[in-house]
């Protein structure tokens, strides 16, 4: 199992958009086969910064996941809104 944390903060007036790309690229998800993988996305209580936490059952189910068009839209969406440097990438090891 593969279990990643990704956090990052936007800009304000970026938030509205954010959510938008957000729900667009996991409404696409519903078309991938959800006993292979989890995707939520939280905003923290700032407002202004994401947080999305993914598990997949192997590497192959991951880049599924993360190569479907609607989020390497949003992921470059995101990138060029100017995230001061705040994308974190964590992956999370089980107990």
């Amino acid at each position: 199992m593969i279990n990643v944390i990704v956090t990052y903060t936007v800009n304000p007036e970026y938030v509205s958009e954010n959510k938008t790309h957000i729900q667009t690229f996991l409404d696409d998800f519903k078309n991938l086969d959800q006993e292979t993988f989890e995707y939520k996305v939280y905003v923290k209580e700032d407002g202004v910064t994401f947080l999305h936490y993914s598990n997949y059952i192997n590497e192959e189910v991951q880049h599924e996941v993360l190569n479907v068009p609607s989020f390497k839209n949003f992921q470059r969406l995101r990138d060029e809104s100017g995230l001061n440097g705040t994308h974190k990438v964590e992956i999370l090891q089980s107990i």
